[in-house]
């Protein structure tokens, strides 16, 4: 593998762009028609695409489907079909710039699960890392919805869910390859959203029909750029450039779809950013 920092960069930052166009799209979607409907057809096209993609790196679809751990495989497919749900949920009820300055701490998340789900160390530091950034997170739930509001605890829910299946992700790649791992993702969620979505089909206007093309698009576009992203440079390197996608989505937010952001949302995601910075930091450091 090669290690060209810059371009790592430059991709990641464009993945995270990409990334947040597909949310605002999500958004717009999701606001018009049932969430469990546009998630099945985004996964139809993602699962081709993923199928594709693992098929050449392997040779074929039985050697991209080999694994030692189905179980943990599917899992971790249901769990990420699952969090794309109640995310666009939130994105609809809470708002595209709210939702993701509290889905911006599942990386504190992760680092505060490692230990008892990886057995990795995490040292005082890290430890007063993540206290901070949930700190942040409630900067940014207290004031006009509470902490206790429907709407706010989804966002919080999707970063759990989303942390757990980067540690399960992590954990598989411990006896799987790559390929097979993304294969998983891809057609498990693509079943499972097929089994709960197809009662919810209802008729789409034409128009919006381009809008789920470009969903689609976006998604494969998206994916094809981060494992671009991770093959030409380390994951150290570029994982910070991945809190743009905060960035762009709340000046999609904004600018798109007609949000404000609140002065507790930019100072809670300031502090939640800040964190996560610092323990990717301490990571980098120990390793």
């Amino acid at each position: 593998m090669q290690n060209n920092a810059r371009l790592g960069i430059m991709l990641m930052i464009a993945t995270t762009f990409v990334f947040a166009v597909q949310d605002g799209i999500s958004t717009h979607l999701a606001g018009q028609y049932n969430v469990l409907m546009i998630v099945m057809i985004r996964y139809w096209f993602f699962a081709a695409f993923v199928i594709t993609v693992a098929t050449r790196q392997t040779g074929s679809i039985k050697a991209a489907a080999a694994t030692k751990q189905p179980i943990l495989q599917i899992t971790r497919g249901l769990l990420l079909a699952s969090e794309i749900c109640i995310l666009i949920t939130g994105f609809v009820m809470l708002g595209l710039v709210e939702s993701h300055a509290i889905f911006a701490s599942y990386p504190l998340l992760i680092a505060a699960l490692s230990g008892p789900v990886l057995g990795e160390q995490v040292g005082w530091r890290r430890w007063a890392a993540i206290a901070i950034g949930f700190v942040g997170v409630l900067v940014i739930l207290q004031p006009g919805y509470g902490v206790f509001a429907p709407a706010a605890v989804i966002p919080v829910i999707g970063a759990l869910m989303f942390a757990l299946y980067g540690l399960l992700t992590r954990f598989a790649a411990r006896k799987d390859k790559t390929a097979t791992s993304f294969f998983w993702t891809g057609v498990a969620g693509a079943v499972l959203m097929t089994i709960i979505g197809a009662r919810s089909w209802e008729p789409m206007l034409s128009h919006d029909w381009a809008w789920m093309a470009a969903l689609c698009v976006t998604g494969a576009v998206g994916h094809w750029l981060l494992i671009k992203t991770y093959e030409v440079a380390e994951a150290s390197s570029v994982q910070p450039f991945a809190y743009l996608q905060l960035v762009f989505a709340s000046a999609i937010g904004v600018f798109v779809l007609g949000e404000t952001i609140r002065p507790n949302v930019a100072l809670g995601g300031a502090i939640v950013i800040g964190a996560g910075l610092f323990t990717l930091w301490r990571a980098r450091q120990k390793a």
